[in-house]
């Protein structure tokens, strides 16, 4: 269920703000080639309003696929390099005294961006990890007791190496539910990295990717993904998945409500960028493993006997039984 269209779509008017998506992703494939999927999850992110963690070894393109979606949307970028001794104000921003007005002017800091990629959040302190987490969960941060809001709309792209551990602070459960999805990019098949090097001989191609859209065209995109209508089956569809995470024997923590909103928010975003005003089983089912995964600890005797939490979420989806959505009224 991949987004394709004709390039005929560059530097012209669009039809049907969902044109929009479509050219997006054409747009960000000239700079990661063969990662349809992950950038669909990343727009999916960006019309639900939700956080994404992405988790994979360096060097397969996550900060590129960030800047590449941003500035397809106009969106304005921020990088943060987290490092052991970053400090909340190195993300936040600080307040310094101007010797000239005898007052204090806030200097904002990376975190005021439509986009901001936290590179290597796990490399920093529990005490900074809470500067960030709190502005994904307020939209707004406070500095010196005042408080500021955040740009509309704000994503925050988190990355962290799975295979190394020396030197991290882990992201505790309470704030890994703050991400929406947590996935990963992987490495590209052999044609794909063939024409990756093809691309990238003169120049970096993101150089010359054009902004598709502005931040007035997404803003209304994501008020039209949450008009998506959703049936009451797919809504309980949904919460028996969630209430079986917590159910299920291996399991030790269970998805939260929250888990069960992402789920719902996500499929909504799923189906208006394929093109339908409705949701149907198989954007839930298709959306299950990024939304959830993360929200899972399983027993330590589960993790002993070899089991997973995609396992386990797939064992969930095969018991329960897919509802069969009624055709709706012209």
């Amino acid at each position: 269920m991949m987004l394709t269209q004709d390039r005929d779509l560059v530097n012209r008017e669009f039809d049907n703000p969902r044109d929009v998506l479509v050219e997006v992703v054409n747009n960000v494939e000239r700079v990661i080639v063969g990662k349809s999927k992950a950038v669909q999850l990343c727009l999916v992110a960006l019309l639900c309003g939700g956080h994404v963690l992405l988790e994979d070894v360096p060097g397969v393109g996550k900060t590129m696929l960030v800047r590449a979606i941003s500035k397809s949307l106009g969106c304005s970028f921020k990088r943060i390099q987290f490092t052991p001794d970053l400090l909340p104000s190195d993300v936040t921003g600080v307040s310094i005294y101007n010797q000239k007005t005898t007052e204090f002017e806030f200097r904002p800091g990376p975190i005021l961006a439509n986009v901001v990629l936290a590179d290597e959040i796990n490399r920093t302190s529990p005490k900074t990890q809470s500067a960030l987490l709190e502005a994904m969960e307020e939209g707004n941060i406070t500095v010196d007791g005042t408080t500021y809001k955040l740009p509309s709309p704000f994503l925050v792209m988190a990355t962290q190496n799975p295979i190394e551990y020396e030197g991290t602070f882990p992201l505790p459960e309470a704030q890994l539910d703050r991400f929406l999805l947590k996935m990963n990019l992987g490495y590209p098949n052999q044609e794909d990295e063939i024409a990756m090097l093809a691309r990238q001989q003169l120049q970096h191609p993101i150089e010359t990717i054009d902004q598709v859209t502005d931040l007035e065209m997404l803003q209304t995109m994501q008020k039209q993904a949450r008009e998506v209508y959703v049936e009451e089956s797919i809504r309980e569809y949904i919460v028996k998945i969630a209430t079986e995470t917590r159910n299920h024997q291996a399991v030790y923590l269970g998805a939260s409500p929250r888990g069960s909103l992402a789920l719902f928010r996500a499929a909504q975003a799923l189906a208006y960028i394929l093109g339908r005003d409705y949701v149907v089983p198989d954007d839930v089912k298709e959306l299950v493993p990024t939304t959830l995964t993360h929200r899972i600890i399983l027993k330590s005797e589960a993790r002993l006997n070899g089991q997973t939490t995609e396992q386990i979420l797939q064992d969930i989806l095969k018991a329960i039984p897919v509802p069969v959505i009624r055709e709706r009224a012209k």
